[in-house]
């Protein structure tokens, strides 16, 4: 018995070397297909009902809660962001497009002080009709969160039906969110 088990010991590195060899060409396959995107990350809530969740409003903006987006009537796209997000400022500009063209996007401001999230708005543009503040990050969790920005389209339904990890630009507006905001509208 000493014996498998020191077998086992030293067969489980090899094991953990061959499923990361079978993931990187995996990977490697998808790229040369052209089908792999790192920023589109798995989400467990495609397909499903937004989490149910209460927070504050950020500031004096119009806060919001899950229930809100249980049924919200029309297409409204949830957006992970925070002052000290780098990204976030890279993706302001498109958000504001987005929301002049009468796009609703709620935004949820992650660990981050209501006086930073107040200045990163006056400093980069305003694009959310409603903001609730996360600041222990608890919710992001439920959301599945990696980091900001993330942002998530619900339909009208209440369901969640896309999710992007990352700063959408015009290229991810073009590709992904404009044909599945015309789909679920």
């Amino acid at each position: 018995m000493a014996i498998d088990r020191r077998r086992l010991l030293l067969a489980a590195p090899l094991g953990v070397v061959a499923l990361g060899g079978a993931g990187f060409y995996a990977m490697l396959r998808r790229m040369g297909q052209g089908n792999f995107d790192p920023h589109s990350l798995p989400s467990q809530l495609i397909g499903r009902h937004v989490p149910r969740f209460t927070l504050p409003a950020a500031g004096n903006a119009r806060g919001f809660a899950g229930a809100d987006l249980q049924a919200p009537g029309r297409i409204v796209l949830v957006n992970f962001f925070a002052s000290w997000c780098v990204p976030c400022i890279e993706e302001a500009r498109m958000l504001l497009h987005l929301s002049r063209q009468g796009i609703p996007i709620w935004g949820i401001a992650y660990k981050d002080k209501p006086a930073d999230v107040a200045r990163f708005l006056a400093r980069h543009g305003n694009p959310y009709r409603r903001i609730v503040a996360d600041l222990p990050g608890r919710v992001a969790i439920n959301w599945g969160v990696y980091g900001v920005p993330e942002t998530y389209l619900i339909d009208p339904r209440g369901i969640v039906r896309w999710r992007w990890a990352g700063a959408i630009t015009s290229q991810v507006l073009a590709q992904d969110l404009r044909p599945l905001m015309r789909r679920y509208a």
